[in-house]
């Protein structure tokens, strides 16, 4: 049993983890780059280590360096959080080797399934349905075989990082003249992102659904399912709005799909918390790949379960059972989650600078997961994202009326926000109606 978690992350996550942590009575320590001196998750830790190193994101990356404050710091867990090292075998192997606990799956089952080609092999031979593609490492220019394969699936294709995440690592293909250019630049960002290079393809799909499945399973042979996500709008590949359950799936494929992601996981001895995410397109669900983490939008499934998500990981971790058994997990109302991301709302273009001022949204239903205060300096290094607002109520239609007012009531000076598109989701008819596509969003914004 440990009594001490590093928290090898940094913003929202790190605070939320934190959080969890201090409620049942663990010590924290956090890390942090130069740049996040500021950052709340620091002085929110009892803890805090600064990692130096030549860029700021490669701080986060540094596993010997966040081994070596373990050590020191005395903690006896490791939580990556989500990002940088979570889906790392590597990291989660040396975390083994130097006898801590990670919170997280084992690094044999990281293998697996952290790699994304590994995971669509391992859910084809399990008889789940994926997207069809190039079922390897692609070439660093493309090959005979790959462009054989290519033409036999035919364009427009997706690139993707093996090791990606988050909407990063990710391209479109049109045609075969701009191939090798999109490889250079997909292969570039996914090395920076996640220290890793390796690409592969699929098919893409046209108006499909981004579908998700989370589920929880313990050292003892336990293992549960938290329902469903559905997180179709999405700009870029990146989630923008996320909710849950998902609307209008029929209760047969819905169950049938939940059934196989759970016997899946007792099948390759997963262990802690996962999510499974597919395509729905035409009735039919086709596997992308499973993030072997905690998800951002994780929040919308805590909100319906009433589950502390981040406190069965840590239990687990600390190979203690499951809390609770399927026939206690109730699915209760609807919530959504409106990612807040610092960047102008019409070009995209992010926007670090000095919050002068944040007033978070309250009052029943609305929770407010950030790392940002007044006065806080929003660097340029990371992700944008740096806030999630997030309603629940007894309706679908409820929770957006919630979530509408709860970004009125938001006020976030001296940079700019995403927060006027996300108001104007919230009153898009199609929105509001359900079941748009991945597509939608971006053909509502022309981009």
């Amino acid at each position: 049993m440990f009594n001490k978690v590093l928290i090898a992350n940094r913003g929202e996550i790190a605070c939320r983890v934190a959080a969890t942590a201090k409620k049942i009575g663990l010590k924290t320590v956090a890390i942090f780059s130069e740049e996040d001196t500021g950052s709340k998750h620091v002085s929110l830790c009892d803890e805090a280590f600064l990692i130096e190193s030549s860029t700021p994101v490669k701080s986060y990356l540094c596993q010997n360096e966040i081994i070596e404050i373990a050590i020191k710091s005395g903690a006896g867990a490791i939580h990556p959080g989500y990002g940088f090292l979570s889906e790392s075998e590597m990291f989660a192997e040396i975390i083994e080797t130097n006898k801590f606990k990670f919170i997280g799956p084992s690094s044999k089952v990281l293998n697996k399934m952290g790699d994304k080609i590994k995971a669509k092999n391992a859910m084809k031979d399990f008889g789940v349905p994926c997207i069809p593609g190039f079922d390897g490492v692609l070439p660093e220019q493309p090959d005979k075989a790959m462009l054989n394969k290519v033409n036999e699936i035919g364009y427009p294709i997706m690139l993707k990082a093996i090791h990606g995440g988050g909407g990063r690592g990710m391209m479109v293909v049109e045609k075969e003249s701009d191939l090798a250019n999109s490889m250079n630049i997909v292969r570039t960002e996914a090395k920076n992102a996640f220290g890793n290079g390796d690409l592969y393809f699929e098919k893409y799909f046209d108006n499909p659904r981004h579908i998700e499945i989370q589920i929880m399973s313990d050292e003892h042979g336990n293992a549960v399912h938290f329902g469903e996500r559905d997180c179709s709008m999405q700009r870029s590949h990146q989630k923008v709005v996320e909710e849950a359950p998902a609307p209008g799936i029929p209760k047969e494929k819905r169950e049938e799909m939940i059934e196989k992601c759970i016997s899946f996981c007792q099948h390759i001895g997963y262990r802690n918390a996962g999510t499974l995410e597919f395509l729905y397109q035409d009735g039919e669900f086709y596997f992308i790949e499973m993030n072997t983490r905690l998800q951002v939008e994780h929040p919308v499934t805590e909100l319906i379960t009433g589950i502390d998500i981040v406190k069965e990981q840590i239990k687990i971790a600390n190979n203690l059972p499951l809390s609770v058994k399927q026939e206690d997990i109730l699915i209760k109302g609807h919530a959504i989650e409106c990612r807040i991301n610092a960047e102008d709302s019409q070009t995209f273009i992010p926007s670090p600078g000095k919050v002068t001022l944040w007033h978070t949204p309250g009052g029943p239903g609305v929770r407010v997961d950030s790392h940002i205060y007044t006065g806080y300096e929003v660097p340029p290094y990371y992700d944008s994202m740096i806030a999630k607002v997030i309603t629940h109520a007894n309706t679908r239609q409820s929770a957006i009326t919630r979530m509408g007012i709860a970004l009125s009531e938001m006020v976030i000076e001296g940079i700019k926000t995403n927060k006027d598109l996300q108001i104007q989701i919230m009153e898009d008819s199609a929105f509001k109606r359900g079941g748009m596509d991945i597509h939608y969003l971006e053909k509502k914004l022309k981009l």
